[in-house]
């Protein structure tokens, strides 16, 4: 049966279709059509050549990534700082979520929301200031250390390894669990109040709604994000790691894109960095494909 175009439904919604033709046009623009540029990762990419050009190599350019021991390393690396970003900054804004919903003063509860997320606004240039000034050898951090008794003399954190992948974690959370909180908030406020009531007839305290109502309440949202999240795991970070990152640590704090900066952009090699990033994009696809799989099979919400 065939659907009739009704004149007059387009016209009273030709806004919102002008918009949509309007979106579209600039996806297929900035999303689509750069995915031309993949095609270096399969030549040997010179920019007087230009892309047509450039003699096809295959796959010689990903033979040579995965035999760099150093882009193994690099891929440790953002891998192991993706994944405690995304446990870290995910546990933590679901927690902060719960207990700032728990809270009863209206003022009190606003004034902590704001400042909360007023540090997402920062830029990493501003959050990375924070962290050195802090964690300098005459840093508050240090000076409280040795006021205690736990050190004798300052620590420099950043010339030591171990110290690096918790001070990102770190920065991430507190610039961003009050921004992901949001979210939190918003479904946390869904939940019909008569299940909180039916919950302290049956003499269920605060752990006890949190535990029963407020978490089953927000799973749904809490297994969307963390589907969509899942994907950005090699999306570690740039700018606080090549803020932060020195020659002391420079084996645990280069991520994939300061590999592609160094390697691709410096040193003009640009089939080398495009072959790293169809990489990063090919894993991040697989990553959220299997997530929603999991899912699916689990019965629970999923992204598709």
């Amino acid at each position: 049966m065939r659907t009739k175009i009704d004149l007059n439904t387009i016209k009273k919604q030709r806004t919102l279709l002008i918009w949509g033709g309007i979106i579209t046009i600039y996806g297929i623009i900035f999303y689509y059509l750069p995915l031309a540029g993949w095609l270096m990762a399969f030549q040997d990419y010179k920019p007087k050549d230009g892309l047509l050009h450039s003699t096809f190599i295959g796959l010689d350019k990903f033979v040579r990534l995965f035999s760099d021991a150093t882009f193994i390393k690099v891929i440790r690396n953002t891998l192991a700082m993706g994944v405690i970003n995304l446990v870290a900054t995910f546990v933590m804004a679901i927690v902060f979520a719960i207990l700032l919903n728990e809270v009863r003063n209206v003022f009190g509860k606003r004034l902590v929301q704001t400042i909360s997320y007023l540090p997402h606004f920062l830029s990493w240039i501003i959050v990375t200031g924070i962290l050195h000034d802090a964690l300098s050898g005459t840093g508050i951090v240090n000076e409280l250390l040795m006021k205690f008794g736990f050190v004798e003399q300052g620590i420099n954190f950043f010339a030591h390894t171990q110290y690096f992948w918790p001070i990102v974690a770190f920065a991430n959370v507190w610039k961003e669990t009050g921004w992901n909180a949001i979210i939190y908030l918003a479904a946390i406020t869904s939940i019909d109040p008569a299940l909180y009531e039916a919950a302290s007839i049956d003499g269920a305290g605060r752990w006890g709604k949190i535990r029963h109502v407020t978490l089953p309440g927000i799973k749904p949202t809490i297994i969307i994000l963390l589907l969509m999240n899942v994907g950005n795991v090699l999306n570690a970070g740039f700018e606080i790691q090549y803020l932060l990152g020195n020659g002391l640590i420079q084996s645990v704090s280069q991520t994939i894109d300061i590999y592609v900066l160094k390697w691709g952009i410096s040193q003009s090699d640009y089939s080398i960095g495009t072959a790293a990033g169809i990489f990063k994009s090919v894993v991040s696809i697989i990553l959220i494909v299997i997530a929603n799989q999991i899912a699916k099979r689990s019965g629970e919400e999923r992204l598709f």
